[in-house]
C-alpha cells in the first residue's frame, strides 16, 4: 500500500512540463516589468529634466520682462532730457565758432552724447515688444545696402567684406528687425577685429528655412563667452552696452528662429541665425 501511495503522489510528466511553463512565463513577466519600471524612470528623468529647462527659461522670460519694462522707462527718460541738451549743444557751437579750443572741447562733449545716444538706441530696440511685419523681400540686396554703408568703417580697419548670399533668394521676414539683427551681427564681428581681417556673410536655405552666418577671422569665443553671448548686458568689449547680440536673440525668438554662437572651424567667431520660413511666408 505504500508503494502505491508513492507512485501516486509523484508529479507526471505533464506535470512538471506544466511547473516549467508557468516558471518560465512568471521569470519572462518579472523580465519585462523589470523593463518597463527602468524605461519609466528614464521617461521620468527626462521629463524631470525637460521641465526645469522650461522653469529657466520661464524665469529667464519673467526676469527680462521685468528688466525690459525697467530699461523701456529709463530709456525714454534719458532721450527726453537728450533732446533740449543736443539743442543748447548746437546753439552754444554757433557762440564759440571763432574758438577753435573751445571747440574741441565741444567736439569730446558731443562725442560722449553720441555714444550715450546709441545706448539709449539700443535699450528701446531690446524692449521693443511689437509683432514682426512679414513680408519678402530680396535678402541680398539688404546685405548689399548695409555693406555700402559700413563701407567707410569697413575700410578704416582694414576689413575685407565677402558677401555669399544667392541673388535670387528671397525671404518673408520684418524687413526692418532683420536689417537691425544683421546690422548688430556685422558690427559685433567688425569690433572683434581691430587689426583688419575678413568679415563673410552667408546665406542657404536648409530643411526648416533661411540660415544667415556671419563668420569673423578675430580671435573667437571662450566657452564663457559662447554660453552668455545672448544675455542682456553681457558684454566683453570696453564700453559695449552688451545689448547687441540680446537684440538679435528678441529678433530671432519674434520670427519663431533661433541663434547660436560659436568658432568657427578655422579662427575667429560664427554666429548663426536661422528662421523658419514655411510659416513665415503662410502668415505674410
Amino acid at each position: 500500500m505504500d508503494e502505491e501511495l508513492i507512485t501516486t503522489d509523484a508529479p507526471t510528466l505533464d506535470e512538471n512540463a506544466g511547473l516549467e511553463t508557468v516558471l518560465f512565463a512568471w521569470h519572462a513577466a518579472t523580465i519585462r516589468l523589470e523593463q518597463t519600471h527602468e524605461a519609466l524612470r528614464a521617461e521620468v528623468r527626462r521629463l524631470t529634466d525637460e521641465l526645469e529647462v522650461k522653469n529657466r527659461e520661464l524665469a529667464r522670460k519673467n526676469r527680462l520682462a521685468d528688466l525690459g519694462q525697467m530699461a523701456a522707462h529709463i530709456a525714454h527718460e534719458v532721450r527726453n532730457n537728450l533732446v533740449p541738451v543736443t539743442l543748447y549743444l548746437s546753439l552754444l557751437r554757433r557762440r564759440i565758432a571763432g574758438d577753435a579750443g573751445s571747440l574741441e572741447v565741444l567736439e569730446k562733449i558731443e562725442q560722449g552724447f553720441a555714444a550715450l545716444d546709441v545706448t539709449v538706441n539700443d535699450l528701446l530696440n531690446f524692449t521693443s515688444d511689437r509683432d514682426p511685419v512679414m513680408e519678402p523681400f530680396a535678402l541680398g540686396k539688404l546685405v548689399e545696402e548695409l555693406a555700402g554703408s559700413l563701407r567707410p568703417q569697413l575700410e578704416a580697419q582694414a576689413i575685407d567684406m565677402v558677401i555669399e548670399v544667392p541673388e535670387n533668394q528671397t525671404i518673408t521676414a520684418d524687413r526692418d528687425m532683420l536689417r537691425r539683427a544683421v546690422l548688430n551681427l556685422i558690427l559685433n564681428a567688425v569690433d572683434a577685429m581691430p587689426k583688419g581681417g575678413t568679415l563673410t556673410v552667408r546665406s542657404a536655405r536648409g530643411p526648416e528655412g533661411i540660415e544667415i552666418s556671419v563668420a569673423d577671422t578675430g580671435p573667437g569665443m571662450s566657452k564663457e563667452t559662447q554660453a552668455k553671448a545672448f544675455e542682456p548686458f553681457y558684454t566683453t568689449k570696453q564700453g559695449g552696452t552688451g545689448l547687441g547680440l540680446a537684440i538679435v536673440y528678441r529678433i530671432a525668438e519674434v520670427h519663431g528662429g533661433s541663434v547660436t554662437a560659436a568658432n568657427g572651424p578655422e579662427s575667429g567667431a560664427l554666429v548663426t541665425l536661422s528662421l523658419p520660413q514655411a510659416a513665415l511666408e503662410a502668415a505674410a
